[in-house]
């Protein structure tokens, strides 16, 4: 394996396990917050991105590059397993927050 190859490897695996933290963080998260803290948000319902989530972890730990996994999945799988994560904890998180009771929704302006 070239110096090339062996950096390329390592930073995707690093991009990879980031990837799989963000999925989990939301999946967790999700799972947690009240299901009429999605209604009262005027979101998606609970079981729609609990079920999201899941598939998108799913998918990132499948797609783990050697040394520490297997692979069998094309980087773009992996690559937009990352996307419901990321609009979960962008757009859905901070607006359930501010109806679940655990804090968040208090504005100081």
């Amino acid at each position: 394996m070239g110096v090339i190859s062996g950096i390329q490897t390592y930073l995707f695996l690093g991009l990879s396990l980031v990837g799989v933290g963000l999925e989990v963080w939301a999946l967790v998260h999700a799972a947690r917050t009240p299901a009429r803290s999605f209604e009262a948000a005027d979101k998606r319902t609970k079981t729609f991105w609990v079920a999201i989530l899941a598939g998108a972890v799913v998918v990132g730990f499948l797609g783990i590059p050697p040394p520490l996994g297997f692979s069998p999945l094309p980087v773009l799988f992996v690559l937009l397993a990352v996307v419901p994560a990321g609009i979960y904890l962008a757009d859905v998180r901070p607006a359930v927050q501010r109806y679940s009771g655990r804090g968040g929704g208090s504005s100081r302006w």
